[in-house]
Formats: structure tokens, sequence, C-alpha cells
């Protein structure tokens, strides 16, 4: 589907039309938050205070979700790679509004599963797909400091949804149950008309080429664009896919947590929420930077990096006992989850090419959900076992060391 935008309109902007693709991509971002672990991690403490469920009971709906995700995601790569990110981003803004809008109704777990499922179904694959797919599709050249972009817009987001929370949840007596109804109106204000008005499924589909504001502009030079099948058959593939097996459950899981660790801890809620907001804010702010690093340094080295940094950041966590303390651990975390966030759909891109990136990021994504839905369900456990968080996070930096090995051995596939 295409944009309600004339293509001649199109044509005779100053500009290329990909930046206002960024643009519609950045406000999904925004909207995406409302099913993020870190969003979730606002609520955990007083919805188990009002409802008595343990916090593994709270990270199981974000697993569940996950799952959901893994299942869903290579059909929807498929269809991504024909019909384009538009409707599939504009349902999942949609689902993730209505969903977090209506968990302020949640009475029994039965309902908060179904509710929260749906948001992080959408969050875990369409808004994965549809935004890194529609940067992929308009930028080659320029892919990384778009894909940066992409990201901050989505950090944005997750630095400001728990803030939203907390605010709405301070207003009036609803409590938690306002909090949500905030998280559901951004998601629908930010997101939904952009994307619907603006969104274009690829430059070739408009008379444009990649990166280039003018048709007859000479293309920019493209990587060997793989098949699916044939991605399978090279070592990056697997390589790239243990690295998110193994970093994956790290950011999930620590960022889940975060609020009502630091909580027991010591901190006010407002202060929890506060260690939240600037670790998603960093985020944003190392995304930027990872992006704007030569092209010449290799990517694979920047995921090592990306591993050393969660790594760091999970070990100082076991040492908090204070704002200062937390707000330095949240900086390294921070900065990790940044590069994540913005380094791996590049690799994807950069490997593979633009003909199949919805097909072959759809099957790594089902690693990835999974991995990420088993974060959240590790650290619950492990902190509903031993009483503590310490145990899971040393079990997070560890994965996240392991990262770094798979990582530097992900070279790029040759094509044959």
């Amino acid at each position: 589907m295409n944009a309600t935008i004339p293509r001649w309109l199109i044509a005779r902007l100053p500009f290329h039309y990909g930046w206002v693709v960024l643009a519609c991509v950045c406000c999904a971002g925004v909207a995406r938050q409302g099913g993020a672990v870190a969003t979730l991690s606002v609520f955990v403490s007083p919805m188990t205070q009002e409802f008595g469920w343990s916090r593994t009971a709270i990270s199981g709906a974000v697993s569940l979700g996950g799952v959901l995700a893994a299942i869903l995601s290579p059909y929807l790569g498929r269809y991504l790679d024909r019909a384009g990110a538009r409707l599939v981003l504009c349902l999942a803004i949609l689902g993730t509004a209505a969903a977090t809008a209506l968990l302020s109704l949640t009475t029994a777990l039965p309902l908060f599963y179904l509710l929260f499922c749906i948001a992080r179904l959408n969050f875990a694959g369409p808004f994965d797909l549809g935004i890194y797919g529609a940067v992929s599709h308009w930028f080659v050249s320029r892919r990384a400091l778009a894909t940066s972009i992409a990201t901050l817009g989505g950090m944005v987001g997750l630095t400001c949804m728990p803030l939203v929370a907390q605010a709405a949840m301070g207003y009036g007596t609803g409590g938690w149950r306002n909090g949500w109804l905030a998280v559901g109106a951004t998601a629908l204000v930010v997101g939904f008309l952009p994307v619907w008005l603006l969104l274009v499924r690829a430059p070739e589909d408009v008379g444009l080429i990649p990166d280039r504001h003018t048709p007859d502009a000479a293309p920019p030079i493209e990587p060997p664009s793989f098949t699916r099948a044939e991605a399978l058959r090279t070592p990056a593939f697997w390589l790239l896919s243990l690295f998110t097996l193994l970093v994956y459950p790290v950011q999930a899981g620590v960022s889940l947590h975060q609020a009502p660790f630091l909580i027991e801890r010591g901190l006010s809620p407002g202060v929890a929420a506060s260690v939240v907001g600037s670790f998603s804010a960093l985020s944003g702010i190392a995304a930027l930077g990872f992006g704007l690093v030569p092209r010449f340094v290799p990517i694979r080295l920047r995921l090592a990096l990306v591993g050393a940094l969660l790594s760091l950041g999970a070990t100082l966590m076991l040492w908090v006992h204070d704002a200062t303390q937390a707000y330095v651990a949240a900086t390294f975390f921070g900065l990790g989850i940044g590069g994540l966030l913005t380094m791996l759909p590049i690799a994807w891109a950069d490997y593979y090419g633009r003909r199949s990136y919805g097909a072959i990021r759809g099957l790594a994504l089902t690693v990835q959900v999974l991995a990420q839905a088993a974060g959240p369900l590790l650290s619950g456990v492990l902190r509903d076992t031993t009483g503590t968080y310490d145990l899971s996070l040393a079990v997070c930096a560890g994965l996240a060391a392991a990262g770094i090995g798979a990582a530097v051995l992900a070279k790029p596939p040759v094509y044959r």
C-alpha cells in the first residue's frame, strides 16, 4: 500500500522523500514503546501490590507475547517484502494503543495476559519489521545514519513513556490505571496519522531511488541481495543469530525488572522511573553515536562493543545502593541497548541486501523475540527463587560477555 500523498507532489519536494518516511517510522517508534518492558517496569510494583501477583507471573506475559511474535514474524516478513510497512505499522499502532488503554480495566491476571500479549506481540514483531524494513528500503549509503535516527525516535518514546505513565499515576485517584490510559493515548496520537497518510513502501514505487532526491542520479552501490535460502547457507546468519540469542535475554530481562530492582535497593518509585528514563535517553544518544561511526569500522566489532557495554552495565547494577550508582550502571547499560537496537538491523540489511530483507529478518526475528521472551521470565524466576536480583544480573552479565565472541566471528557473507 502506498501513501495518500500524490506522486507528483513527492517528486516536487526539495528533499529526498526517504526523510519523510524516516519521520513516519520515528513516530511509529514512539507508539511502539507502549509494549516495551521498560514501560511495563513502572507498573510492576503497584500492580503486584494490588493483586498479589509474583514477578514471574508478570514476566510471563512478556514472554508469551514474544512467543506469539516469533510464530508470526517469518510470515509477516514475506508479506512485508511484497506490500511494504504501511498497513503492518498502522495495525500495530492501533492494536498497541487499544490494548494498553484497556489494561486500565485489568481485574485479573488472564485479562492482563490477553491485553499485554497483544501489545508485546506488536512490539516484538510488526513494529520491528515495519520500522527497519522501511528504512532499509529507502536508504543504502545513508542506512547507518537513517537506522540510528529511527532507533533514536524509539528511544525518545522509551524515555517518555515511563515518565508519562508515572506522571499519570499521580494524577487524581486512578493510580496505575491512569498510567495505562496515558500510554494508550500517547501511542495513538503520536503514531497513527503520520504512518497512514505518508508512508510509502519503496522509492521505486514513486519513481525514485534510495538515498537520492533526483531519479536520474547515479544509484548507490548496494551489497548483493541474498534470498532467504541463500542467507541460511552462510555462517554469518547463524553467528548473528547466536549473538542475538545471547544478548536479547539481557536486554529484555534487565529492562523489565530495572524499576522493581531499584525500588528493592531502597530508591523511591519516582527516582526509579527517572533512572529508567535516563537509561532510555542514553540509549537514544548511543543509537545516534553508533550510526555515525565510519563505515570502514566493521559491523561485527561494533556489535562486540555492544556486548561489552551490556555486560558491564549488568555487572555494575550488582553494586547499586544509591541513586548515583544507579545512574552510572544505567549509563553503560543504556549505551549498550542503543548500540544493539541500531547495529543489528544494519547488520542484517548490509549483509544480505534489500530484496528479501523482510523474509530474512523475519526468520532471524524469531530468534530475537524468543530470546526477549526468555529474558524477563528467567529474571523473574531467579528473583522469586533467591529473593534478590543478584543471580539474575550475574547471569545476564555472563550472557552478554559470551555474545562478544559470537559478534567478532560474524564476518560479512560472500555472495556466490
